[in-house]
């Protein structure tokens, strides 16, 4: 195809791409030979409706592998992984001549109710980023684009089309955003797909600053926004703002309104080039890489690696005596109907057809040793009646009388979670907490195995001795459960969110889902464990949490900073148990002293090491400079505070292994002077506090009547700190004129040099 351009076209031609000619495809030019594209749902598996199929693609779609949805792949915190994941993806695309793939999904995950939260990978922007960074690559290293979404503060489903998320500058940039401008400036995402909400009362489909000062210029994105599909609100806004497709179709309605615009002089037909060319752009990407990987698809290959990351998925919560791994030749009854009917992935656009199906119950028995009893324990059918639960719970205590251990399998029902709505609580059926009651009376031995998109309270964690949480593992789910319960796979996930013990204690509790078209994010920074941590809060399970069947240790950490400000943290690590294992190394940074508020320990750094029984390895992170930075709303630019930082190296947000400090050089802040400006500004400002210190001292002396009547040990400097400097001649009277004042003001913020 030759290189095509804007200006070949006519009004009306540009107008027409920068929507969908359908559901799924932009719309072709057949003048210029300009083709259309597909774009169709992921972001864990390939979702592309058939031939002859419903207009949404949902209840038929082609045969794809279901790799684990976000919330399970991202406890692997296993970037090289994720990254194959990514090309196993981008193959299947490519196979079926799809252009883009709609995913990751990376947003934060603000409160445990998100109905969607299971499509995401954290509640930290690092983990968020550095994951979302790794599947981008995968993907589009086989010749098809991804989808960055959503962009941005799209944290919860209730009123998703129209809710305003209102966010403070410092926690929007340092939390909401941070991961995405991590995909953006490292792996540069085809496109990015802005949200159906407002952010700050604007929609992200027009909001300028959004799309076009934070995503092209500050973070030098070159690719094309896309809407999500349906959000947007004013076309003729959105398009100069710079929303670049709208999908999918409106049936030519706005394009006539930008042709109509153009006329009358309300849109600049230069910001519709603009849009055009990167439409433009993106198909001749598209067809460049068309056809790189070629079918048919190696089903089997790409299910071995479905089952490889869920296993690397899982994470072992506790595992009390040694319960886990089981004995192939222990007696064990499996209990639950999640282990014969598996949930697996999330419901709503994310949900792949299969290429197979693996169930736990059928793995558990293929690698046990003997016959293993089953009870379904529970319905998950929402018009089940209490005399149906009571006869399963009945018939599950009977299977479990007698064996070694059950293996219970509990978790959410697909109608509880969802996009499109939230959840109202985080609490297990209650049918499910009666079933674990009634088991507990004839034997302890219980392994509770979850399956849930987000995250659930666990009451009993202190009356069970083992649990996994198995999250949504995909289709080879069943197979790579029975794996890490039997030891074939040594358990190595760990928590990218916290367990809370309770609802009431989450970050967003009090404001979430917000009233009357607004959600308010009053818990500022504090989102996730930083909330936790900064309350001292006790949680069921700590962010970065994860067990396995051997132990680590850590020996001490050092740290350095290097020649382009990264901070380099190494820490030897020594596997100290009987059997191979991977460890998931953390490292949590913060400030000694800070000028602004802050989490008592951040994220900043991980990396995972697989060791041998007894074999000792340095494990190497790198903290980046940038990600020491705090959002100055004073300056509107990130800045890195200089002064000493504690570097924690821990298993979890709250397993410190070691402990070192490191110096880093600061990003100096310097903001004029005014008469509103403290008397500690004007102190500590580099400039002015050397020029006036001797006028301060000469207005003190005229104060010392003042001084005289305090107390004790009262510095009077100290306690004018916050008194506006503009307001001293009121204390020091002749001291400090009003003309004198100005005057130093002038002579400071002019670098010190006498006015003329």
């Amino acid at each position: 195809m030759a290189d095509i351009s804007a200006s070949d076209l006519t009004l009306e031609e540009k107008a027409s791409l920068t929507s969908g000619a359908s559901f799924w495809y932009t719309k072709p030019i057949d003048r210029v030979g300009l083709p259309a594209i597909m774009l169709t749902d992921g972001p864990h598996g390939l979702r592309k409706q058939r031939e002859g199929g419903d207009h949404l693609g949902m209840g038929d779609s082609v045969p794809a592998t279901c790799f684990p949805p976000a919330v399970g792949l991202g406890s692997s915190w296993d970037v090289d992984l994720i990254e194959r994941v990514g090309r196993a993806l981008g193959a299947e695309t490519s196979i079926e001549n799809v252009a883009v793939l709609l995913g990751p999904g990376i947003n934060i995950k603000r409160s445990p109710l998100c109905g969607r939260n299971f499509e995401y990978f954290s509640e930290d922007p690092i983990v968020s980023g550095v994951l979302g960074t790794a599947i981008v690559r995968g993907i589009q290293s086989q010749g098809v684009g991804t989808s960055l979404k959503h962009f941005a503060a799209n944290n919860q489903e209730e009123d998703r089309m129209r809710i305003s998320s209102d966010v403070d500058p410092r926690p929007l940039r340092e939390i909401y955003l941070r991961g995405f401008e991590r995909v953006v400036k490292d792996a540069q995402p085809w496109t990015v797909m802005c949200a159906y909400n407002k952010i700050n009362g604007v929609y992200a489909s027009e909001d300028p600053w959004l799309l076009t000062q934070v995503l092209r210029d500050d973070w030098g994105y070159d690719g094309v926004v896309v809407s999500d599909w349906g959000a947007v609100n004013d076309r003729v806004k959105g398009l100069p703002a710079g929303l670049d497709l709208e999908m999918p179709s409106s049936n030519g309605v706005t394009d006539r309104q930008l042709v109509a615009a153009v006329h009358d002089g309300s849109l600049d037909e230069a910001a519709l080039d603009v849009a055009a060319q990167r439409v433009i752009d993106l198909v001749e990407k598209a067809q460049a890489g068309a056809g790189r990987v070629s079918g048919p698809l190696d089903v089997d290959a790409h299910h071995a690696l479905a089952r490889e990351a869920a296993g690397r998925s899982a994470v072992l919560l506790q595992n009390q005596e040694g319960l886990l791994p089981l004995r192939r030749d222990a007696k064990l009854a499996v209990v639950g109907a999640f282990a014969e009917k598996p949930r697996y992935q999330g419901a709503g656009s994310s949900m792949i057809n299969p290429t197979r199906l693996d169930d736990a119950l059928t793995a558990i028995r293929a690698a046990a040793g003997g016959d293993v009893a089953y009870a379904a324990g529970f319905s998950v059918a929402p018009g089940a009646t209490d005399a149906e639960q009571t006869a399963l719970r009945e018939e599950a205590v009977a299977a479990a009388s007698g064996v070694d251990t059950v293996v219970l399998f509990l978790g959410l029902p697909a109608r509880i979670e969802s996009e499109g709505y939230d959840r109202t609580d985080i609490d297990l059926p209650a049918e499910q907490l009666a079933l674990l009651d009634a088991l507990l009376e004839v034997t302890p031995n219980i392994v509770v195995v979850l399956s849930n998109g987000g995250v659930v309270a666990l009451p009993f964690a202190g009356r069970v001795p083992a649990i996994v949480e198995a999250w949504l593992l995909g289709q080879a789910g069943g197979s790579a459960t029975a794996d890490v319960l039997f030891g074939d796979v040594n358990p190595s996930g760990k928590l990218t969110e916290t367990i809370p013990l309770r609802l009431s204690d989450t970050p967003a509790y009090l404001d979430f889902p917000g009233e009357f078209g607004h959600v308010r994010y009053g818990e500022g920074l504090f989102v996730g464990y930083r909330w936790y941590d900064a309350r001292g809060l006790d949680v069921a399970f700590p962010f970065g949490h994860g067990l396995s069947y051997t132990t680590f240790a850590y020996g001490d950490a050092s740290a350095s900073v290097g020649a382009d400000g990264d901070v380099v943290v190494t820490v030897p690590v020594t596997n100290t148990g009987a059997v191979a294992g991977r460890e998931v190394v953390q490292a949590y940074v913060a400030p000694v002293a800070s000028a602004v508020q802050r989490a008592p320990r951040e994220l900043k750094a991980f990396a995972s090491v697989a060791l041998e029984p007894g074999e000792t390895r340095s494990v190497s992170l790198t903290v980046r400079r940038d990600d020491l930075a705090y959002w100055d709303t004073r300056v509107d630019r990130w800045v890195v505070e200089g002064g000493e930082y504690t570097v924690e190296v821990a298993a979890s947000s709250r397993d410190v292994r070691s402990t070192v400090t490191v110096a880093i050089d600061g990003d100096q802040v310097v903001l004029p002077l005014s008469r509103e400006s403290s008397m500690g500004e004007v102190l500590a400002h580099p400039i002015a506090g050397p020029i006036i210190q001797a006028a301060i001292a000469q207005m003190m002396q005229g104060m010392e009547g003042v001084a005289d009547i305090m107390p004790e040990g009262v510095d009077p400097t100290a306690m004018m700190a916050s008194f506006p400097f503009g307001r001293i001649s009121m204390m020091a009277g002749d001291a400090a004129s009003p003309e004198m004042i100005d005057g130093l003001i002038a002579m400071a913020n002019a670098g010190g040099a006498p006015q003329a």
